[in-house]
């Protein structure tokens, strides 16, 4: 039953990806990409509200943007604009509205994405939590797993592989885990993840703004250019170091295989080279997540909550 409901939550998933649109890059009258030279970023065609900037402001115009029919961002509500499916209309908008307003309470947006991370990891509390027990659980069944894995190492008949199948979910039982539970966080992280792509790309007050030297919008291989290049190297070893932290303390397979001991490094390694083009927006976003995760990890390790489980 439980499997079925996971793979409901999948098809709920495809189908909202598959009937929506995403951000499209402005392009000028060659089909080329628009930056903003001052920035470097290449710019979104559409956007939610108009630039502030009027520099940005005219670069829209200049490539036969309408940007005067387009709400300031200050007066921006989630029903703004015109119906572009359920993916924008219930990811997209409501968090471009909360960044929003949060953004002009605490007159920053880069601080406005960190509060707003931080938010939706606490409403998601309950289902992480879940995650990293059941992981701190399959540590401490790992050595009698390797043992019943070595134990049909060579046997391969149908007998052989039903009775291994049937100790290991014994082994499941006696340690209350559910293989499929840890699955669940990572398919809430990918859309809320995207979405904080398309709310940064698409919304000017955020991708204008600056936090701690870093342009939001601005990805860190244009970045490291600039004269704050010493900020966007930082970003990028924060998310290289947390990343590679919260892939190992999140790790359930057998560590004493090379390949899953490598397999933080190897991770961290792809998530960087991806984090570099991408807005700083969106890496300040994975940063605060993954500082997250490692906390509520640590407190979960030594929770009486997990060792009661056992």
């Amino acid at each position: 039953m439980k499997k079925k409901k996971y793979l409901k939550i999948i098809i709920i998933l495809l189908i909202i990806f598959t009937t929506t649109g995403c951000t499209k890059t402005l392009t000028d009258n060659n089909k080329k990409p628009v930056k903003n030279d001052k920035t470097g970023q290449t710019l979104t065609e559409n956007i939610l509200c108009q630039p502030t900037n009027k520099y940005t402001f005219q670069i829209y115009k200049d490539n036969n943007i309408d940007i005067e029919k387009l709400p300031k961002c200050s007066e921006y509500k989630i029903a703004s604009g015109k119906y572009e499916g359920l993916w924008t209309s219930f990811f997209v908008k409501p968090l471009a509205y909360i960044l929003l307003k949060i953004g002009k309470i605490v007159k920053n947006y880069g601080l406005s994405v960190i509060i707003v991370s931080l938010m939706i990891r606490l409403i998601a509390f309950p289902v992480t939590k879940k995650t990293a027990m059941q992981s701190e659980l399959m540590k401490k069944a790992q050595p009698e797993l390797n043992r019943i894995q070595k134990k049909y190492e060579n046997k391969q008949d149908q007998e052989s592989l039903i009775k291994q199948n049937q100790e290991m979910m014994a082994v499941y039982k006696k340690y209350n885990i559910n293989p499929m539970s840890g699955c669940l966080f990572a398919f809430l992280q990918l859309p809320i993840f995207i979405a904080f792509f398309e709310a940064v790309q698409r919304i000017p007050v955020i991708f204008e703004d600056k936090f701690i030297g870093l342009q939001l919008g601005t990805t860190p291989s244009v970045g490291i250019t600039s004269s704050t290049f010493y900020a966007y190297i930082v970003l990028m070893i924060l998310i290289a170091a947390t990343t590679f932290f919260s892939f190992k303390m999140n790790s359930t397979g057998n560590m004493e295989d090379p390949s899953m001991k490598m397999m933080p490094g190897m991770m961290s390694v792809m998530i960087v080279f991806t984090a570099i083009f991408m807005p700083t927006g969106l890496g300040i976003y994975w940063v605060t997540s993954n500082l997250f995760t490692i906390i509520q990890n640590i407190i979960v390790k030594r929770s009486k909550e997990v060792y009661g489980k056992v």
